[in-house]
């Protein structure tokens, strides 16, 4: 079975650019995007996507002068569902964030978690970006033929590691690999970790066969040859890497990840606008597009309600495709 329609709804890269910028340009005093005691949640490990991206914003914001001192701290646990429940029992608070991405949409589901985004404030989706396939540079795999050859003959025996819990994106791409491939996805032999972070580890001491991550996360260790790129999970090569698509490797699929941010429930209008402003005059500046560019994300914008539409969409989509998988 095909799952072109829900693969294309739970990795389309809209790439919405809302309207013009709310606020002016400038420092970020004549904007209004200082929030002094800004702090900015990672729901899972140091290392991983979410602690990338969270920190990353959080600099760039700084060196643009949109704002000072932001905090960045980890809260992990039950792939980001144990953030999210802190995150809502803040409620009214406009000093707290939590980058967060599908991830934690299906950790919502597999976890049961009593708490959903749906009880968060949306502020916005920042980027999108292809999921790696890599193993270790000692790896007997050095071609994702070579690696799907002996996936196939018993998957079960191959452990494929991800940094997310079952349902988020590092555990949906392998599933739809194997499915695609013509392994059952209840066979394979899925180790979830908290971030990528935690994953790197066990690819690197091969105590997983291979590994599934966020482009962003591994650039480092790719270009220093410490791990072997075997594969892209886009539609299209990632430019820079040496690196087949799925399709190009005969798998009928693709898949795409995306993050992006959501606030404590209660706030006020002045308050949600302020963090959206803040994010849209990050989202302007010279040193967010160059870290676009240096982490291998592609810019898929969208802010407000429009992202709140967009996760229930998605949270109905992951719902499906576990369906679908049997999972």
């Amino acid at each position: 079975m095909r799952l072109r329609t829900p693969l294309a709804l739970l990795g389309a890269a809209l790439l919405v650019l809302v309207g013009p910028p709310l606020l002016t340009a400038g420092s970020g005093a004549d904007a209004g995007t200082q929030i002094p005691g800004l702090r900015f949640m990672v729901p899972n490990t140091p290392g991983g996507g979410y602690d990338i991206t969270a920190r990353t914003a959080a600099k760039n914001a700084e060196d643009a002068g949109l704002t000072r001192s932001i905090e960045v701290f980890n809260l992990p646990g039950a792939g980001g569902t144990v953030g999210l429940t802190r995150l809502v029992g803040e409620h009214g608070n406009g000093k707290l964030a939590m980058s967060m991405g599908l991830g934690v949409v299906g950790a919502v589901h597999t976890n049961k978690s009593p708490r959903t985004l749906a009880d968060t404030t949306p502020i916005a989706r920042l980027t999108e970006e292809q999921d790696i396939v890599v193993v270790a540079k000692d790896s007997p795999y050095r071609t994702i033929q070579d690696l799907l050859a002996a996936w196939k003959k018993n998957p079960g025996k191959l452990p494929v590691g991800g940094g997310s819990s079952p349902g988020g994106p590092d555990h949906l791409a392998p599933m739809l690999m194997a499915q695609a491939a013509g392994i059952a996805p209840k066979s394979v032999n899925y180790i979830p970790f908290d971030g990528g972070g935690e994953l790197l580890a066990s690819i690197l001491g091969n105590k997983v066969a291979f590994g599934v991550s966020g482009v962003g996360e591994y650039l480092d260790q790719i270009k220093s040859g410490e791990l072997r790129l075997l594969a892209v999970t886009g539609p299209e090569r990632v430019p820079g890497l040496d690196a087949p698509t799925l399709r190009e490797a005969g798998l009928d699929t693709d898949f795409t990840n995306w993050r992006g941010i959501v606030a404590p429930p209660g706030l006020s209008d002045a308050e949600r606008d302020k963090l959206v402003g803040l994010v849209r005059q990050l989202h302007d500046s010279p040193q967010w597009k160059e870290s676009l560019k240096k982490n291998g994300w592609d810019d898929a914008f969208l802010t407000g309600e429009k992202f709140g539409d967009f996760l229930d969409e998605q949270n109905r989509n992951v719902d499906q495709v576990l369906k679908e998988l049997g999972l």
